[in-house]
């Protein structure tokens, strides 16, 4: 079956302070119309906009769309992603991060946080580099899917899933046409990076800066979204399998319940996240 098209927006980019403006591409607050998506940001920042700060009971998925960004954190672990790659982030029990553009130089990236179940919310931190250059590719006439997790057809993602995901990467020449097949029962959406196209079983139009979220499925059956390029076209797809349990969030911290925001407070304050 293919999806139709549900709703549309368009994400408008605010300056936020002299070194960073952002654009909420999912607002929170929606977790279960999102879940297991809890937040999406697309972000323009220098240096010094996310020092050291700490997460726990999420994964985060940070996707250049261009730039330079160094990433390390208070367990020792550090990496470099360039334009085009993607870091998936496991905070779990807790980590305390920073991410840090080269020196001069503003990154423009995407944020995705995706909620973890209850049974995975303390599980160990980790870090998933994904280098555009090494993600396999599903190619069509006009058309290169690069898958980051999950699959695209035939072609499947080796990144590791707390929580099923599929994100693809989506570049097609004006007047290509591809098919994304996903699971009846996963949650997801398109963004636009550049480009118009025609999107969906009812042929919804979309341009650079929009959102376009998908259509439920029919249980037990697949489906999959209609993409069409009228120029050429550049966007990434998001879409997962739903947690569906209570969400409470306090900054930086996604649990279930007040009780276990509390205990994150605490655990971070008295230096837990570093052990």
């Amino acid at each position: 079956m293919q999806r139709e098209i549900t709703r549309v927006w368009t994400v408008t980019p605010v300056k936020r302070s002299s070194t960073h403006t952002a654009g909420i591409v999912l607002e929170p607050g929606h977790w279960h119309e999102y879940d297991p998506f809890l937040l999406m940001a697309e972000d323009w920042f220098e240096s010094g906009t996310f020092s050291m700060h700490p997460h726990r009971g999420f994964e985060t998925v940070t996707y250049i769309i261009e730039g330079n960004l160094s990433h390390f954190d208070n367990k020792n672990g550090a990496g470099q992603l360039g334009t085009g790659d993607v870091q998936w982030m496991t905070a779990g029990r807790g980590v305390v991060h920073t991410e840090e553009p080269s020196p001069g130089e503003t990154v423009h990236s995407l944020q995705l946080w995706v909620n973890l179940p209850r049974d995975k919310k303390m599980t160990d931190p980790r870090y998933q580099n994904l280098l555009s250059s090494e993600m396999p590719v599903r190619k069509e006439e006009g058309a290169l899917i690069r898958v980051f997790s999950g699959s695209s057809k035939e072609v499947v993602a080796p990144t590791q899933n707390h929580v099923p995901v599929t994100m693809v990467e989506l570049n097609l020449e004006a007047g290509s046409t591809v098919t994304q097949d996903l699971p009846a029962d996963y949650n997801g959406f398109l963004y636009i990076l550049e480009g118009r196209g025609i999107f969906g079983s009812n042929e919804v139009s979309g341009e650079a800066s929009q959102v376009l979220w998908l259509g439920e499925a029919p249980a037990d059956e697949g489906s999959d979204v209609l993409v069409h390029a009228t120029t050429k076209l550049r966007a990434v797809l998001f879409a997962g399998k739903p947690v569906r349990e209570p969400v409470v969030q306090y900054g930086m911290f996604v649990m279930n319940s007040q009780a276990e925001i509390q205990q994150a407070i605490k655990d971070y304050q008295s230096g837990k996240f570093s052990q």
